[in-house]
C-alpha cells in the first residue's frame, strides 16, 4: 500500500528537517523507520508470486534492517546517549540519506506523470545520441527501433535508484558546500551521462547483433550491468574521498547492525 510509504517516508523527512537533536527527532525517525519495515515487509508476496526469491530475500532483509534502524533510535531516545558513539549520529545520518533519497525516487516510481517525463526525457537524449552518431532509429513512445530491433525504456533504465542513493548519501553529510559540490558533480551527472551510453550500447549491440541471437540479453544483463556496477564502484569511491563522513555511516551502520543481531542472538539464547 502507497499510503503505508508515503507516511513513513514523511516521517523520517519530518525527522530530517526538524532543528536539533532532541527526543522528538528520534522517536518520530523511529517510527518512520518502523513503518517503512512494513513496506519492505509487504514486498516478498509480489516477488514469490513471480519467483523471483533473489528480492524476495533481499526485501525481508531490508525490512529487518529498517527494525533494527528504529529500534536503535527508540533505544537512543529513551537512554539520551547518540548512536555507536561516533563524531557523527549515525542514526540521524541514515534518517536523513533515506529521506532525502525517497523523496527524489519514489515520486518517480509511484506518480505515473512523473515517471512518463523521466522515461521520455531519456529516451529524447538516447535518441539525440544515436542521431549524432549518425545512427538511424525511430521512436514509438518510449521504444525505440533499430535495424529492426526493439527495445523498451523502462524506470530501470533511467539510473534513478542510483541517483537518488547517492543524492541522499551526498545530502546527509553536515560538510562544507564546496565539498558537497563536488561530489554532487563527480557522481550525479556522471551517473546519467554513463547511463545514457549504456542504454545507447544495448541499442546498437541488439540492433546491429553484435553478440548472435542473444544479442539483447548478453549487451543488457552482462556487459551493461557489469560494466554499471564497475562504474558505480568508482563514482562511490570517489565520493568517498571527498566526503568520507559516508564511510563512516556505512561502517558505523554495520557495527550497529553486528551489535543488534548479536545482543538479539543472547536474549534468544538466553531465554532457552
Amino acid at each position: 500500500m502507497l499510503i503505508v510509504l508515503w507516511i513513513s517516508i514523511s516521517l523520517m523527512l519530518l525527522s530530517a528537517i526538524l532543528p536539533g537533536k532532541n527526543g522528538s527527532k528520534r522517536i518520530i525517525g523511529a517510527i518512520g523507520w518502523g513503518i517503512f519495515s512494513i513496506h519492505w515487509l509487504q514486498q516478498p508476496l509480489h516477488y514469490i508470486a513471480i519467483e523471483d526469491y533473489v528480492n524476495v530475500a533481499l526485501t525481508v532483509a531490508m525490512s529487518i534492517f529498517c527494525m533494527l534502524i528504529a529500534h536503535t533510535m527508540y533505544v537512543e531516545h529513551t537512554r539520551k546517549y547518540t548512536s555507536m558513539k561516533r563524531h557523527i549520529d549515525i542514526t540521524y545520518m541514515a534518517t536523513n540519506a533515506i529521506a532525502i533519497g525517497s523523496v527524489f525516487y519514489f515520486p518517480f516510481a509511484e506518480i505515473p506523470s512523473l515517471k512518463e517525463w523521466l522515461i521520455g526525457t531519456v529516451t529524447n537524449n538516447i535518441m539525440w545520441t544515436l542521431s549524432s552518431l549518425e545512427l538511424s532509429a525511430y521512436r514509438t513512445g518510449n521504444m525505440i527501433t533499430y535495424n529492426g530491433h526493439t527495445v523498451e525504456i523502462i524506470l530501470g533504465c533511467t539510473a534513478i535508484e542510483s541517483i537518488a542513493l547517492f543524492m541522499g548519501l551526498i545530502a546527509s553529510v553536515n560538510a562544507p558546500i564546496k565539498k558537497l559540490l563536488a561530489a554532487f558533480v563527480v557522481s550525479v551527472p556522471v551517473i546519467y551521462i554513463l547511463n545514457i551510453i549504456r542504454d545507447v550500447f544495448v541499442v546498437v549491440a541488439y540492433g546491429e547483433m553484435w553478440f548472435g541471437p542473444n544479442s539483447f540479453e548478453i549487451a543488457h544483463h552482462m556487459i551493461a550491468k557489469a560494466g554499471s556496477g564497475v562504474a558505480l564502484f568508482v563514482i562511490a569511491y570517489m565520493v568517498m574521498r571527498i566526503l568520507p563522513e559516508i564511510l563512516e555511516l556505512i561502517d558505523g551502520l554495520w557495527d550497529m547492525t553486528t551489535e543488534q543481531m548479536h545482543n538479539l542472538k543472547k536474549k534468544v539464547l538466553g531465554n532457552n
